[in-house]
């Protein structure tokens, strides 16, 4: 029977705006899937241009990996995973995706979560944007019609990058 060689990275994948919740929480800004309501077998899913309290927004709670991150990535590494990808939100680190300066609330959240991966032995794998554009730049900009955009997620990569450089190796 054919057996995995020691370097194969088995675990799984996650997207922020799928799991964490917290959607508003330290200074987090809105993305673009927080406007997104469920659907159903009966009703569409809606696209809202405003949070309307008689709709269900399934990202701005989710399974509150934000809050439980801890005690999630401990149960990852009783299942013997060995990586954890996952994306960072945008709007977490750029609450409106143009800022001046990086949200350190944010920054500071992914780096608890890359240390609690370490500490269970599982290597963090990021996605840079996993469909999390600032909901900011859809209403200001148009989104990634315009090349604006182009800059701003330049700056998100370079802050990423440099916060991240010895903790993400993929």
């Amino acid at each position: 029977m054919p057996m995995l060689r020691d370097d194969f990275l088995w675990g799984g994948a996650v997207a922020a705006n799928q799991l964490e919740g917290g959607w508003d929480a330290d200074g987090k800004g809105p993305s673009v899937p927080d406007m997104c309501t469920n659907g159903t077998h009966t009703e569409p899913k809606w696209i809202t241009t405003e949070i309307r309290k008689d709709r269900l927004y399934p990202s701005h709670e989710a399974i509150d990996f934000y809050h439980r991150y801890e005690d999630d990535i401990a149960l990852f590494g009783e299942m013997g995973f060995k990586v954890f990808r996952t994306s960072i939100n945008w709007t977490r680190i750029f609450p409106n995706g143009d800022d001046a300066e990086p949200n350190e609330a944010g920054l500071a959240f992914y780096d608890r979560v890359f240390d609690a991966c370490k500490k269970h032995g599982i290597e963090p794998l990021v996605t840079l944007s996993h469909y999390e554009l600032p909901y900011s730049l859809v209403e200001r900009y148009n989104g990634w019609a315009s090349r604006e955009l182009i800059g701003f997620f330049e700056n998100y990569c370079r802050t990423v990058f440099a916060r991240y450089e010895g903790k993400v190796k993929y």
